[in-house]
């Protein structure tokens, strides 16, 4: 089912004209195919928010969380990862709709671009500064609401200006950053201090969020067709109903599924291969890994997305790149070794890249209206952003106590086979 106007969207009130003949060009369906210039700015953009998400996730909060409470470092990395999680939960769905909103003259999603990014730099100074758990969770929170508003904003962009036939190839460009941030990121701090590698951060996102909001056109949403529901109906529209919509609600339990797989097994990575593997260089063997990761990555995902775009089929793709990660993940339950780990590293990332790509593609074409683009996708990325609070909840207990790494990895594997078996329930896609 292709995103499409439906009569929830209509103009509200005395707006003009005929809604399908008179409709803006924010609220139409894309048609004309998108330039290689528009693509590569919105993957900068891309970049800077996964940089701001990943590099302190996967570096600077370990380090600075170990450094204030070395006893008790899973427990409490796990606290602020969570609670970060939790109001990104939050965060993502309410920009989206509020951008859906928005009638400012320079687009309905560049201001929310811009802006995350600028208070985001600011909230990850503040973070920089923090010496006790709850100052650092604060600071994440905060940088969690204001870089999950950029993402809200940016995730719009393709469904907004991308038709459905090249949704696939832009989606596989645009997931390329998810991993690459992580690279950049690393590389970025690695043998830095927290307080510099915080600093880095914050500029590197606004440096490269400016180009796509001040470079690329926006259609800004007539004030006339902005809604106008009663704050009741504005919350209560954040509940999609599956009964209505079931093909947005198997979407949904797919990605929630396939990203709690992958939450729980990139979670406590850097304490895997210290406690685990016994890597004596944890942190650089971390690097080296996402630096295989993404490299597979990066040969799957663009190609995926053309040749789901070229058949037209999305789901059986879903499928396959779920069984490819489930064989990583049970590498690493049954044989924690130093090569396994780079095999796993590689194979993780090629059936992630398949993934990353026609998922989000076949995201946009189950989304109810194009009204609500920005509020739906919010939604969605609730299935990203909840995991993360669910992940250190189920990793901690079964690290310490329920068979330590080796079952983490196997649930793993078994909660993204089955975010895979349910994409087949999805029937308006082929």
């Amino acid at each position: 089912m292709t995103a499409g106007l439906h009569g929830d969207a209509q103009p509200p009130g005395d707006a003009p004209g005929d809604a399908r003949v008179a409709l803006p060009a924010a609220l139409r369906e894309p048609t004309s195919p998108v330039r290689a210039p528009w693509v590569g700015l919105l993957v900068l953009a891309n970049l800077g928010v996964w940089m701001a998400f990943f590099t302190p996730i996967q570096v600077l909060l370990p380090e600075q969380v170990a450094a204030i409470d070395p006893a008790h470092k899973e427990a409490m990395l796990g606290w602020v990862t969570g609670l970060g999680a939790l109001a990104a939960v939050v965060a993502n769905p309410v920009a989206g709709a509020l951008s859906d909103r928005t009638t400012s003259r320079f687009g309905r999603r560049h201001p929310w671009t811009l802006g995350g990014a600028l208070v985001g730099a600011v909230a990850l100074a503040l973070l920089a500064t923090a010496h006790t758990v709850p100052a650092v969770a604060i600071g994440w929170v905060a940088a969690q609401v204001c870089f999950n508003a950029m993402l809200a904003s940016l995730s719009a962009a393709v469904p907004d200006r991308v038709p459905v036939v090249q949704r696939g190839a832009v989606s596989g460009w645009v997931g390329i950053p998810q991993v690459l941030g992580v690279v950049l990121g690393v590389l970025l701090v690695t043998r830095r201090a927290v307080l510099t590698g915080y600093l880095l951060v914050a500029v590197a996102v606004v440096v490269l969020a400016l180009p796509f909001t001040t470079g690329t056109r926006d259609d800004p949403l007539p004030v006339g067709y902005r809604r106008r529901d009663g704050w009741r109906t504005w919350l209560t529209g954040f509940w999609v109903d599956p009964r209505r919509h079931p093909d947005f609600g198997w979407a949904w339990l797919t990605r929630f599924l396939v990203q709690l797989g992958n939450s729980l097994g990139t979670l406590y990575l850097l304490y895997f291969l210290t406690d685990a593997v016994h890597y004596p260089d944890p942190q650089g063997g971390l690097l080296i890994l996402i630096l295989v990761y993404t490299a597979a990555l990066m040969v799957t995902t663009v190609v995926a997305g053309r040749r789901s775009d070229r058949t037209g089929r999305r789901r059986v793709f879903v499928v396959v790149s779920s069984l490819i990660m489930a064989v990583a993940a049970v590498l690493l339950a049954t044989v924690p070794t130093w090569p396994t780990a780079v095999v796993a590293a590689a194979v993780l990332g090629g059936g992630y890249g398949v993934y990353v790509a026609v998922d989000a593609a076949l995201i946009t074409q189950v989304l109810p209206a194009a009204a609500d683009r920005g509020k739906d996708l919010g939604v969605v990325n609730i299935a990203n952003s909840a995991p993360q609070v669910l992940a250190p909840a189920l990793a901690a207990p079964v690290v310490a106590s329920l068979g330590g790494y080796p079952v983490l990895y196997l649930l793993t594997a078994a909660v993204t086979v089955l975010g895979g078996v349910l994409v087949t329930r999805i029937r308006n896609v082929p």
